[in-house]
């Protein structure tokens, strides 16, 4: 299908792990169809990730964040007109929502594209925006279910691939060898791992530490840093995606919640270990062979809510479980 096509239009503002899975689509679709141009709408906090990207041709940004307050309607009706407009010009042949929201399901339809293509199990209505609707399970894998898009438009999937942007190595990087990254928050507080089992996790095992994370997080680190005294050294809040990437690269490994970054480090290369309480490891799991991931018994787990008052299913992962899994994961 995608043989006549000149230019198609990709919408997936976010998060950043959904933008780390679409990568997969964007490299099959490039693999197959090595002339079609590709344009990619992405929120502006994410838009690093893609500017520079040897497959992207052209970077649309939009401010999704400020779309919520309800006091920014006269500038959020302004930049939709805007955005209409810029579109339309463009003249894309097919756009492809793999975010399936309202939001993005109504930039798609905005962009007046002859075919306009996304999930039939998409939520908020979305659906109801596109003339093309693909059938896939929600419970398949994040990076399964978009080349399932790719294959209903005639790719044929010969590898799985998460092509990234150059990365930029900061200097603070120089001063760091054989460490290992962590990852201590997550936008949901139900999958958030103690602090207190950060702290003794990074106690046990015979490495030192590079914490990261965003502005949010720095707190927390530097909690974590001062109880570990120097063994674990924290840069949140302090690091671009492109530095990001770099990081990633020069580590070991990485010990993670169910997060967005996760999926940034497996693109990498690395291998992770994954804590998973309220979310199910089958959706969002990191992707591909050799990670280790933890994973709570608990019946209640996955619940998928965003918020929990005991945290039951990540405090019953304790340090001693976590040690004892890397060592024999470590071993193999």
């Amino acid at each position: 299908m995608l043989e006549r096509v000149k230019k198609l239009l990709l919408v997936k503002p976010s998060s950043l792990g959904d933008i780390v899975h679409s990568l997969a689509f964007l490299n099959a679709v490039k693999e197959n169809f090595p002339d079609i141009k590709i344009h990619w709408i992405v929120s502006k906090e994410f838009e690093e990730l893609l500017t520079e990207h040897p497959l992207i041709d052209k970077v649309i940004t939009v401010d999704k964040n400020r779309w919520k307050d309800i006091k920014n309607i006269a500038l959020t009706v302004k930049e939709f007109q805007s955005l209409r407009e810029k579109l339309k010009n463009e003249k894309y042949d097919i756009t492809v929502d793999l975010q399936g929201l309202f939001r993005s399901g109504f930039i798609t339809w905005l962009s007046a594209s002859p075919v306009r293509a996304g999930f039939k199990e998409a939520r908020e209505f979305s659906s109801c925006f596109y003339n093309k609707k693909i059938s896939v399970s929600v419970d398949t894998h994040a990076v399964l279910r978009y080349l399932e898009v790719a294959k209903a438009f005639g790719c044929k999937i010969n590898s799985v691939k998460f092509p990234l942007p150059q990365e930029k190595e900061p200097d603070w990087l120089s001063e760091f060898n054989e460490f290992v990254v962590i990852i201590p928050s997550t936008r949901w507080q139900s999958k958030n791992w103690p602090l207190p089992y950060f702290i003794e996790i990074i106690k046990m095992l015979p490495y030192n530490f590079l914490i990261i994370g965003s502005k949010s997080d720095e707190a927390e680190a530097f909690k974590i840093e001062q109880y570990t005294k120097g063994k674990a050294r924290s840069v949140a809040g302090k690091t671009t995606l492109k530095e990001l990437i770099a990081a990633f690269k020069k580590s070991l490994f990485v010990i993670t919640p169910d997060t967005g970054t996760m999926h940034l480090a497996v693109a990498c290369g690395k291998k992770v270990v994954a804590l998973f309480g309220p979310t199910s490891p089958q959706r969002t799991g990191p992707f591909g062979q050799g990670h280790l991931i933890v994973k709570s018994e608990l019946p209640c787990s996955p619940c998928f809510r965003r918020h929990c008052r005991d945290q039951k299913c990540m405090r019953e992962i304790t340090p001693q479980v976590v040690y004892n899994r890397v060592v024999e994961w470590m071993a193999t």
